[in-house]
Formats: C-alpha cells, sequence, structure tokens
C-alpha cells in the first residue's frame, strides 16, 4: 500500500458545490467562486509527492481519497491514468470527467465537491477546522 497524508484547513468561502471536481489547495486564500475547493493551506500540492506514488498514479492505479475532520470521515474513490501530469506546486485536483490538466490528481471519481459529507463542508466553513486527507493506493 502506498500512503501519503494531507493536512489543510478550513475557510469561511468554502462551499464545496461543484458537480463534478474537488480540489485542495496549498493557497491561504478562497473566493466564493472556488466552489470545488474543500480546504486550503494545505501542506502539499502534487509536486510534493513521492515519485513512488506518482509512478502508481501514471500507471492507472485506483486511489482512495479519505476525508477525516474531527469523527467525520468520507471517502472518494478515483483512478490514476497513464495520461496524468502531476505536476503542480499548489493544487491538487480529483475529477469525475477523464480531463487531465497539470493540477489533475486523479480523474473518473465517485464523488465530487458537493457529493462530500455536508457535515465535514460545515466545519471546514469555520478558518480553524484542521482537515486530514490520506491518499491511499492499496496494492
Amino acid at each position: 500500500m502506498l500512503r501519503e497524508v494531507i493536512r489543510c484547513r478550513g475557510h469561511e468561502n468554502v462551499r464545496a458545490t461543484h458537480k463534478s471536481t474537488l480540489e485542495f489547495t496549498k493557497e491561504d486564500y478562497l473566493t466564493p467562486r472556488g466552489d470545488c475547493i474543500l480546504c486550503v493551506g494545505a501542506d502539499r500540492g502534487i509536486n510534493d509527492l513521492s515519485d513512488e506514488f506518482k509512478a502508481a498514479l501514471k500507471a492507472g492505479r485506483k486511489v482512495l481519497i479519505r476525508i477525516r475532520v474531527g469523527d467525520l470521515v468520507d471517502e472518494v474513490i478515483a483512478e490514476g491514468s497513464p495520461g496524468l501530469i502531476l505536476k503542480h506546486d499548489y493544487s491538487m485536483v480529483i475529477r469525475k470527467s477523464g480531463y487531465i490538466d497539470a493540477r489533475t490528481l486523479a480523474i473518473r471519481a465517485n464523488k465530487a465537491a458537493r457529493d462530500i459529507d455536508r457535515r465535514i463542508v460545515e466545519l471546514l466553513k469555520k478558518p480553524g477546522t484542521v482537515a486530514e486527507v490520506e491518499l491511499i493506493i492499496p496494492e
């Protein structure tokens, strides 16, 4: 199993209403237009993932994205692809579609921002809330 952990925090402009994407960002600010962003101030971006993890994604392996805020947990399942670029300083985007750009972490996800447990989203509307995002590629 390959595992990466990202820590990020809430922001008053978190809406998480986008129907096809979900994003974690190292940026500290969020405008109301950023409706796919779940948390800001992430301690890692795509460029910070291990080469081994990126290679597994490029091999098309499935990835489990486990979002934990306090006792609440939600999970997203998505796929890697040989077409992934995986070179971005601050963003990680998970997409329901097959669209790929430098920010894309995974595609063909079973959930987008609007599908995330609304109790988690409500907590992440508070700037002091901390989230832990585990990226897991099973054996």
